[in-house]
């Protein structure tokens, strides 16, 4: 959907300024505690028009790259902080006890005040345990992958034997990775790996076979051998395929090290903060390290996307962009 920029950018003016409008006219509600029926008719007003004004955003297409890029942040961003506000405007006015669910407000105060331990658990736990397993876990599969590309048998043979394992759940290889490596984070590093390496290996594989007949038949003209055939143009076309895998595995690791925390750990880390503090009740702490992993995951998914854009730009997908 393409428009005239600036009647466009103009439509913006009235939602943005509602929105505005109301969230200086229920920030007082929430202070004071008054929660009547026109508090809630405020929070609906509030919910359509921030509706209104993301759908404005989302319909927006600037000619200008930059302004693309812009707005491709503008519409994520206009709609996280829509739900943040409705999330404290609901809690609120509904007096959820914090203990079931604490407002975004009472998150963000004990992320302040709680930074030095927030950073000695995610150190311990992302630093460490993901960083470490993540590495070890897509680079043996993907090397994996290229082994098993040249032997037929070990494509028949070990691929149900991978499909297997990767079915097992982590509550049950979790316990099992700390009696073997102990309760520091190598053991945390070891349940990465065996999440990541067959979502790397299964994807490297399929990559591999998606090179077209006629470019293979092309490299046989050329007499090309194995070695070149797979640099020049089987690995190319799979690196579509290897970062979706980088993408996935980029949240299953953190998802992986936390949990395993669960089973035995160091008095420090993000898994064992969730599980020690909701025991005493303290949910915004566990919010908190919600929070940080969320955004740990977010930050490392989003990279990983930037380096395939610069490095796969040739594929349909970017070149339409």
């Amino acid at each position: 959907m393409r428009a005239r920029p600036k009647s466009l950018y103009a439509g913006l003016l009235f939602p943005a300024g509602l929105v505005v409008a109301a969230v200086v006219v229920l920030l007082p509600s929430l202070h004071e505690q008054q929660f009547g029926g026109s508090f809630w008719l405020l929070v609906l007003a509030f919910w359509l028009v921030a509706w209104q004004l993301t759908a404005r955003l989302a319909a927006l297409a600037p000619p200008q790259p930059v302004m693309a890029r812009l707005l491709d942040v503008a519409v994520p961003a206009a709609f996280g902080l829509t739900l943040l506000f409705l999330w404290e405007c609901v809690v609120r006015g509904l007096s959820v006890p914090s203990v079931l669910l604490p407002p975004p407000s009472a998150i963000g105060v004990r992320i302040a005040a709680s930074l030095p331990l927030l950073w000695a658990d995610f150190a311990q736990t992302f630093l460490k345990a993901v960083i470490a397993g993540y590495v070890i876990g897509c680079g043996t599969g993907f090397l994996a992958a290229l082994l098993i590309d040249r032997s037929p048998f070990l494509k028949r043979g070990f691929m149900p034997v991978g499909n297997l394992v990767s079915a097992l759940p982590i509550v049950g290889v979790a316990p099992v990775m700390v009696m073997w490596f102990g309760f520091d984070w190598p053991s945390k590093a070891a349940v990465v790996v065996v999440m990541t390496f067959f979502p790397m290996l299964v994807n490297t594989l399929a990559g591999l076979s998606a090179a077209g007949a006629m470019e293979r038949d092309l490299m046989r003209t050329y007499a090309a051998g194995h070695v070149t055939t797979l640099a020049k143009l089987r690995l190319p076309a799979a690196l579509p395929f290897v970062f979706n895998a980088l993408k996935i595995n980029s949240t299953l690791a953190l998802i992986g090290a936390i949990v395993a925390e669960f089973f035995g750990t160091p008095i420090v880390g993000m898994g064992f903060r969730i599980s020690a503090e909701m025991g005493r009740m303290n949910t915004d702490m566990v919010w908190a390290e919600i929070a940080v992993a969320a955004l740990a995951g977010s930050a490392s998914y989003g990279l990983i996307s930037l380096v395939e854009r610069a490095s796969t730009f040739w594929h349909p997908s970017y070149r339409g962009r």
